[in-house]
């Protein structure tokens, strides 16, 4: 039987709002933490060092606790056997190490001796600090077959190249989750990948990277952090502080979107090292807040679609410049909500690899952003694209609810940018912000055997620009200027 995209969204959620939950969703932001969790007590010594040059000061965690190395580069960590990793929070002025495929590694299996002791040192590499640098996202890469791993090679692959040849100054990438889509031995072509884009990845945890065997949200997440490592950690690059978590909470019949108290007690322990006022970038899979719900006319935010106890990470965040970087609802918006700038990013597999665009009519792309000192700025990088490619405008009636007007989908806009139109050389004015569905979208997905690759992918509400231009206008074009001062325009 087919189904619709909304039934295909929530199909992994619970099936009724009456299910009860083993915790309270919406606790107290405020209350305090839970003390880390009883095991068999294991003591971790170990020493960071750059060559000869013993490092002072990285942060040490088997993912509760957190401690400094001393001015001898040496630690100790009191942890228990139930900590799967001890890693560092990679510090600035380092490369990143990897693993051979490319994907980070700054992690060590934590494996006690029979007395319960392990020795755990790491030894990095000097280079300059990243003061200036460039990152990018791979939102929902989510291959399923060979078929779409090979446009994954053929697409993607290549575009990211091409960005970090031109840019000169890309120092990592982030694959923010649905590395997969639930065929978790597909994961080596996902390296392959890695080592041929030629940066260092970084991996978040999607919810459909989970081993569904597992039976428990523990469990879920084995296959992972075999070829990865943690599930969440942290990095300083430059002048910020970078947090990866995994908020997919993984149960029986299915996930939602949830931090544990473990993970945000870490996390808490984590910033407690970081200045107040600084940087801090988070990446997570499911959106803090995603919108689509309430655009959609369904009330508020889906317990699978939303961070359920995100005021619990606002509240975390709050003494810092924030910013959350997200996927998984395979559409691009902006969200400002408790302190915090979420970016929610159209995917690099647009709507599930049945074309050129996700359902919102973001075009399939990743994001770039640029980062120069305390301060960040970004775009959204259209797959086959040049970067100047940032909005479509359709003539009048493309719309038939709005048949005097034309339509302008700019995928990346937040209330900073302004988008205004001119009809043959004059300008008008700025264009009307309003919902509505972008009519590409409409063309390629509306229909029982439409797209033919994912028949049950429906057009998305957005907002989108609308305009009531003069039918005797000879030539029309659009014009948005974003936050950060550059201009893109696009002519009918």
């Amino acid at each position: 039987m087919s189904h619709t995209r909304r039934q295909f969204l929530r199909r992994a959620a619970f099936a009724g709002a009456g299910l009860a939950l083993p915790f309270q969703l919406l606790a107290d932001p405020y209350a305090p933490l839970l003390r880390a969790p009883a095991g068999r007590p294991v003591r971790i010594r170990g020493r960071v060092r750059a060559g000869r040059v013993n490092l002072a000061g990285v942060s040490v965690t088997d993912g509760v606790s957190v401690v400094k190395t001393a001015v001898d580069g040496r630690y100790e960590l009191f942890s228990t056997d139930l900590q799967p990793f001890v890693h560092i929070s990679l510090p600035d002025g380092f490369q990143i190490p990897v693993n051979q495929p490319g994907t980070a590694r700054f992690y060590q299996p934590l494996a006690p001796n029979p007395r319960g002791e392990m020795e755990a040192s790491f030894d990095l590499e000097a280079t300059d600090r990243a003061g200036r640098h460039t990152f990018v996202v791979l939102a929902d890469t989510q291959t399923q077959t060979p078929y779409e791993m090979g446009l994954l090679h053929a697409q993607t692959v290549p575009d990211v190249m091409a960005t970090v040849s031109q840019l000169d100054t890309v120092s990592f990438g982030v694959a923010c989750g649905d590395i997969m889509f639930d065929d978790l031995s597909l994961y080596p072509e996902y390296e392959r990948a890695v080592s041929r884009m030629g940066v260092p990845f970084f991996q978040v945890v999607g919810n459909h990277d989970l081993d569904f065997s597992g039976g428990s949200d523990g469990a879920s997440t084995e296959t992972f952090s075999r070829h990865f490592g943690p599930r969440y950690y942290s990095f300083e690059r430059g002048d910020v502080h970078y947090v990866v978590l995994d908020d997919v909470f993984y149960h029986a019949k299915g996930y939602i979107g949830y931090l544990d108290d473990f993970q945000l007690l870490w996390l808490a322990n984590d910033l407690a090292t970081v200045e107040a006022g600084r940087t801090v970038i988070v990446f997570t899979h499911i959106p803090g807040l995603g919108t689509a719900p309430m655009r959609e006319g369904e009330g508020g935010p889906s317990i699978s679609g939303s961070i359920t106890n995100r005021e619990r990470l606002y509240r975390i965040l709050e003494p810092y410049n924030a910013h959350l970087i997200t996927g998984h609802t395979h559409e691009n918006e902006h969200v400002f909500e408790g302190g915090v700038h979420e970016h929610i990013l159209g995917t690099a597999c647009g709507a599930w690899w049945s074309g050129p665009i996700c359902y919102d009519g973001t075009p399939s792309g990743y994001g770039v952003f640029d980062i120069d000192g305390s301060n960040v700025s970004w775009r959204y990088k259209s797959t086959g694209m040049p970067f100047e490619h940032q909005l479509r405008v359709y003539p009048r009636g493309a719309d038939p609810a709005s048949p005097n007007e034309i339509v302008a989908n700019v995928w990346d806009a937040d209330p900073s940018w302004e988008v205004v139109w001119y009809e043959d050389g004059e300008r008008k004015g700025p264009m009307a912000r309003r919902l509505g569905r972008d009519p590409l979208s409409v063309e390629l997905h509306i229909g029982p055997e439409l797209p033919s690759h994912r028949p049950w992918v429906d057009p998305q509400v957005r907002y989108l620009f609308y305009a009531p231009v003069s039918p005797s206008a000879r030539s029309i074009r659009v014009e948005a200027r974003d936050g950060m001062g550059r201009v893109y325009s696009a002519e009918m």
